[in-house]
């Protein structure tokens, strides 16, 4: 399958469990060296301009992984694709290309996207507790912001993956309903 891949995308959040682009094949993958972290605001998708959500960035991270899933884009969707990503990570989001590990192919290079800090979306580190709080109430066109983490958590660990940041979100969340 993979010789018909003109473009790989690595996805670390919803692209996990809501793909919404055409792939000809899709792994789990890992990026080392990369922690995935609640600290970019959605005006977008999961918030409003006046009540921002919470969503996820990469963070390079000494010994760190994130687990998501790579998928394999045919040349004659690749324009497209990109234009929809492009578009869908509008809010503040950078292409980033790097390398990510999988069982079937070993390495590949991915394109993926990153909120840098100096984003005007940027809502930086804060506690689990302050964090999971702000997503409890946020809600935007796409949902409610405590949804976006459930489905990510659920998803993650139907492959026995546990991303400790996402679990605390995920637990604090749930303790708070």
């Amino acid at each position: 399958m993979a010789k018909n891949v003109a473009l790989w995308v690595f996805g670390y959040g919803s692209l996990i469990w809501r793909p919404d682009m055409p792939y000809v094949c899709a792994y789990w993958a890992t990026a080392h060296q990369w922690a995935r972290r609640f600290w970019q605001g959605s005006h977008d998708h999961r918030g409003t301009v006046d009540a921002p959500g919470r969503v996820l960035t990469l963070v390079p991270l000494v010994n760190a992984h994130c687990h998501g899933r790579v998928f394999g884009i045919p040349a004659s969707e690749k324009e497209a694709t990109l234009a929809a990503l492009d578009y869908r990570e509008k809010n503040g989001y950078e292409r980033c290309e790097l390398d990510v590990t999988t069982k079937e192919l070993g390495d590949v290079t991915a394109l993926t996207y990153v909120a840098p800090e100096h984003n005007e979306a940027w809502l930086g580190d804060a506690s689990i507790y302050d964090i999971s709080a702000h997503i409890n109430t946020a809600k935007g066109p796409s949902g409610t912001n405590r949804d976006y983490v459930l489905s990510l958590h659920a998803a993650l660990q139907s492959q026995g993956i546990d991303d400790e940041h996402i679990s605390a979100v995920a637990e604090t969340l749930l303790a708070m309903r």
